[in-house]
């Protein structure tokens, strides 16, 4: 039981990869996947988190099996 995790753009050079397995635990945020993965580095402001391909809050829990993706915030011109 796992979830796919995946880093997109600048959060991929910060993490130095661009994907993990992350062990699934009932009832785990994607906040929870963060620190679980990533227990020495502080989420950035603004990240952008999808599971299965849409938007989520920090908040939303996740289901065995879920893609989770973390995008760093999006700016335009």
């Amino acid at each position: 039981m796992s979830i796919k995790v995946r880093y997109f753009a600048s959060l991929k050079e910060l993490v130095g990869h661009d994907r993990d397995d992350c062990e699934f635990v009932t009832g785990m945020t994607v906040l929870n996947v963060w620190h679980k993965l990533m227990p020495e580095k502080t989420i950035p402001a603004n990240v952008l988190a999808a599971i299965n391909m849409e938007y989520v809050s920090l908040e939303s829990v996740l289901t065995d099996a879920d893609e989770l993706a973390f995008f760093p915030p999006v700016t335009g011109g």
